[in-house]
């Protein structure tokens, strides 16, 4: 029987993101291949179990640690793994007879002044040679891919797209349920929204630019609420704030339970993702799922994830962002056009697909 590893040690630092693709990717190949024998590589710190019929096994080398690469061909030797799959982009100088990574995105190369300096370090500094070790790359979009053809000379036949999935629990949800988040979370009425981390990537700045301006045309416009995680240069963000003074009209919600997300989709009239580069894009996709229209930027992965679906906007072009907020507003019967079309294409990414596609990729490699 074949041995695949896969390494998830990411999911004990990091929640959303990639470790939300780790543990969905895991789940779905459990239910797809009963015929190659799978151990799930975790960190030796995590008390969460991310399996349910896989071997599970705990390394003690830490994610993205200068010795890593070394350390952690060291502790895989006994498993005699035949394919191990990296989903953090870098895999170790040796871990199986043959690698798989998946390459999210090359924002780092794209944007280093949007890293910190421990992030190019140990992406920026690596990637040549990951993309050159690995014997297949999985890709979030076909723009990655581009990115990696184009930017890497990766070969194109040497990487395979598998859109992501949405999970289940983001859907249209019933009234009396949306009001008790409402109550939970201390929404308005009516409010736009923001969903991701607070850092610069996510041109958090331009859209308080737009905000701005949309204020300016229409003066009694909804709260923005700015929904996740501190990042890199928070405060500068908050400064903006301050120094704009939208301090009454910024509504901000850190780190709201998961469980608490669909429902906060639900209540927006619109999500708005201007960010300067996605690999892929959860909020979006999320958003459509739950009947919500998404203004996203027109670059790298989201126009396709959205589709034809919502609006797609300059992230440079702050009166362009406005004018979208505007629209969706105003424009009630668009709108809702938009929000039955969103529930359409969300219903189209699924994640027993993107594993799908996976284990083809395995079973062409054994």
């Amino acid at each position: 029987m074949n041995q695949i590893g896969f390494d998830a040690r990411l999911t004990y630092y990091r929640k959303g993101g990639i470790s939300t693709y780790m543990r969905r990717l895991i789940l779905a190949l459990e239910q797809l291949d009963t015929e190659n024998h799978y151990t799930v590589f975790n960190s030796r710190k995590a008390s969460e179990t991310l399996t349910r019929r896989f071997r599970e096994a705990r390394l003690w080398t830490p994610c993205h640690h200068r010795l890593e690469n070394i350390a952690l061909s060291v502790e895989l030797a006994r498993f005699g793994l035949d394919i191990l799959h990296s989903p953090d982009f870098i895999p170790p100088l040796r871990g199986a007879r043959h690698h798989v990574i998946t390459v999210h995105d090359l924002n780092f190369l794209y944007y280093p002044q949007y890293l910190t300096a421990e992030s190019r370090r140990y992406y920026n500094n690596q990637i040549e040679r990951a993309v050159l070790q690995a014997d297949h790359i999985l890709a979030d979009s076909t723009a990655t891919k581009h990115d990696l053809v184009n930017m890497l000379a990766v070969p194109a036949e040497k990487v395979t797209v598998h859109l992501l999935g949405v999970d289940e629990s983001f859907e249209c949800l019933p009234a009396e349920t949306l009001e008790a988040y409402r109550q939970q979370l201390d929404l308005p009425d009516t409010f736009l929204l923001f969903v991701g981390t607070f850092e610069p990537r996510k041109n958090i700045a331009g859209l308080l630019k737009a905000y701005q301006l949309l204020l300016e045309q229409l003066p009694d416009a909804p709260p923005l609420v700015l929904a996740g995680q501190r990042g890199w240069l928070f405060d500068e963000t908050m400064q903006q704030i301050e120094d704009m003074q939208l301090k009454d009209r910024i509504l901000w919600r850190e780190n709201v339970p998961q469980q608490a997300l669909p429902a906060l989709y639900n209540l927006a009239t619109a999500l708005i993702l201007p960010s300067f580069y996605e690999g892929f894009g959860f909020p979006p996709l999320e958003a459509m799922a739950c009947g919500t229209v998404p203004i996203v930027s027109d670059r790298a992965s989201l126009p396709e994830v959205v589709g034809d679906v919502g609006l797609m906007v300059d992230p440079d072009d702050t009166a362009a962002i406005a004018a979208a907020m505007s629209r969706v507003l105003t424009d009630t019967a668009w709108r809702t056009n938009q929000e039955e079309a969103g529930l359409q294409r969300a219903a189209t990414f699924t994640w027993d697909s993107t594993a799908q596609i996976a284990l083809s990729v395995y079973n062409t490699l054994l």
